[in-house]
């Protein structure tokens, strides 16, 4: 929705009430201030007179001071450096003044990055269970940690052992019959399947066993399936370096020999 066009400034004393406005709801920075203003009035020498007299009468702090001001509440409230420097520059605050209020404020107020990180995890997870690791380290750099700070924060947590991948998670809740054949679906072989099951954290314990009765019930038949995948391709197999190519790109699907030599010759012994 279009912001609706404010009513312009007739005098500067428009301008201070306006700016004075402002600051009783929260803080400001200067920049903050003076695009509020600049909506205000085109006149560039009453806002520069009003950001003035507002910074030498304390009404306004000057762009390193409300650094400061911001890193005290913010460490207060468990936010890393990394956050409060994502804020304070989008606020407009020079890169020069952040650094500085950061180191200032952390060392007057002993900040411990690490302490702070450990106390923050503990506060919001009694344990891990219903999330994963990538959501705890995603949640932690947005509060502005870095990741060394969260290792040593999960290092410290009692719990840390219930904290799991989001791939680990996904794969508790696979079923090995319904995955082999998918894969099996997608034209690959069980020594693919079984290398991409285990990639996918998925417990393949029982793959054989379960390989076994798909075979039987013929839910899976890889010697039918090399067939299908090689006529997919139209490689000439009187010619040997083409035939050499279809062995190797039948193997890297995940077929054995022996289904190989079928598909290639079909009218050979095994």
């Amino acid at each position: 929705m279009q912001r609706r066009p404010l009513r312009q400034a007739k005098t500067i004393d428009n301008v201070f009430n306006s700016a004075y406005w402002h600051l009783g709801q929260q803080d400001f920075t200067i920049n903050e201030i003076r695009t509020k203003l600049e909506r205000k009035t085109e006149n560039q020498e009453w806002i520069e007179t009003v950001l003035a007299r507002l910074i030498e009468n304390g009404y306004l702090k000057n762009d390193y001071d409300f650094a400061v001001r911001f890193c005290e509440l913010s460490f207060s409230h468990e936010l890393g450096a990394g956050a409060i420097r994502r804020k304070l520059q989008r606020r407009g605050v020079p890169v020069t003044e952040i650094d500085t209020a950061i180191e200032r404020v952390t060392d007057e107020q002993n900040v411990d990055a690490f302490a702070m990180a450990t106390s923050r995890l503990l506060s919001r997870f009694v344990n891990f269970y219903g999330t994963n690791r990538e959501k705890v380290y995603a949640q932690m750099t947005t509060r502005g940690f870095s990741r060394v700070e969260i290792d040593h924060a999960l290092s410290q947590h009692p719990q840390r052992e219930t904290l799991r991948s989001k791939l680990a998670v996904k794969a508790d809740k696979a079923d090995l019959t319904t995955e082999i054949i998918k894969l099996f679906n997608k034209g690959k072989g069980e020594t693919l399947i079984l290398q991409e099951l285990k990639q996918r954290l998925i417990d393949v314990s029982d793959f054989e066993d379960t390989l076994y009765q798909l075979t039987l019930t013929e839910d899976v038949d890889f010697y039918q399936s090399c067939k299908n995948e090689l006529a997919k391709k139209r490689y000439d197999l009187s010619d040997y370096k083409e035939k050499s190519k279809a062995y190797a790109y039948l193997s890297r699907k995940g077929f054995g020999s022996d289904e190989i030599k079928e598909a290639m010759n079909p009218d050979d012994d095994i």
